[in-house]
């Protein structure tokens, strides 16, 4: 029984000494010329650090030439960083002759954008195919353009510099700009390379973590006629304006007129009122002694006598409806 608690307890200890000191990681380091002192190792282990992703990178930056110690790859990861990533975006750039140091590629590794692919966009540059684009030109003539942007990565600018949204959304609106500014769409459809030439040299990768080398209008389509259609709508527009004052213009005379009848019909009723009343004033007359007898015979034929000449008169005009007698 002895015997075995002290073989168990050998094995136990054999155990955590393997999993506090990874033999075969040390030793590779040792053979690779990145030697790493058994207490690191064991340091690391303490600050949950896993030795391999500390330890493999290093003997990767050695082999490639290059310095970098096990604080510096440590302290990249305990900062959230990713140090595999770090480590072969350093070598790349010391490949390809691009000065990069350690921190410089730590702080951008940090800030959340992926440092290899920028090395790699350093050396191999992109292109960035842009939405179609429309715009109208002063003639009225809508015209839909697709580009191509070819970048490079600027190492310097990456830190703090904008990102490739803002590229295709300043290269979209140069060439909205400049669409706009031509006096004709045949003109742009003629020379469309006159639009990259006027973008590019509005220096659009300012302040942006990309320096652009080109813009290439791809692809240009004529679109609608806007201006035609626009002033088909203004057309249109007046013409119901137009409309609405001519009603407005109707409804009053309408109106007017309606007033005016209601007037003539107003005079008439009083018209009538007043030749009922005549009757009454002759009969009045006549029982106060103001007329005789023989005075209205006179009216009478005075007003017939009218009435004749009225007639001869109307039966004598070429205008008459009526018939001559």
């Amino acid at each position: 029984m002895g015997l075995a608690a002290i073989a168990l307890l050998i094995l136990v200890g054999l155990i955590f000494f393997l999993y506090f000191v990874p033999v075969a990681l040390w030793i590779a380091a040792f053979s690779s010329g990145a030697s790493v002192g058994i207490g690191t190792l064991v340091a690391m282990r303490l600050r949950r650090v896993p030795p391999s992703l500390i330890v493999n990178p290093r003997i990767s930056a050695v082999k490639a030439g290059l310095q970098i110690s096990i604080n510096q790859l440590e302290a990249h990861y305990l900062a959230g960083g990713h140090v595999d990533r770090v480590v072969n975006a350093l070598i790349s750039a010391d490949k390809a002759n691009i000065k990069l140091a350690f921190e410089q590629a730590a702080a951008i590794d940090l800030a959340g954008r992926n440092v290899l692919e920028a090395v790699q966009m350093s050396v191999n540059p992109k292109v960035i195919t842009t939405p179609k684009v429309a715009a109208v030109a002063k003639d009225g003539i809508q015209l839909i353009a697709l580009s191509r942007v070819t970048v490079r990565a600027d190492i310097d600018r990456l830190v703090g510099g904008a990102g490739e949204e803002t590229i295709v959304a300043r290269v979209g609106e140069g060439i909205v700009s400049t669409i706009g500014s031509s006096d004709s769409h045949k003109a742009v459809l003629e020379n469309p390379d006159a639009i990259s030439k006027t973008v590019l040299a509005k220096g659009l990768d300012a302040g942006t973590a990309f320096e652009i080398l080109s813009i290439d209008i791809a692809d240009v389509d004529v679109g609608s006629n806007i201006g035609a259609k626009l002033q088909t709508e203004q057309a249109e527009a007046d013409k119901q304006i137009a409309q609405a004052k001519a009603e407005s213009r109707r409804a009053m005379a309408v109106a007017q007129e309606q007033e005016m009848k209601a007037r003539v019909g107003e005079m008439r009723a009083k018209v009538v009122e007043a030749e009922a009343e005549v009757p009454m004033a002759m009969a009045q007359a006549f029982r106060d002694g103001n007329l005789g007898v023989m005075d209205y015979y006179n009216m009478k034929n005075v007003v017939a006598d009218t009435d004749m000449r009225d007639s001869i008169s109307r039966s004598s005009d070429p205008g008459s409806d009526k018939p001559s007698e």
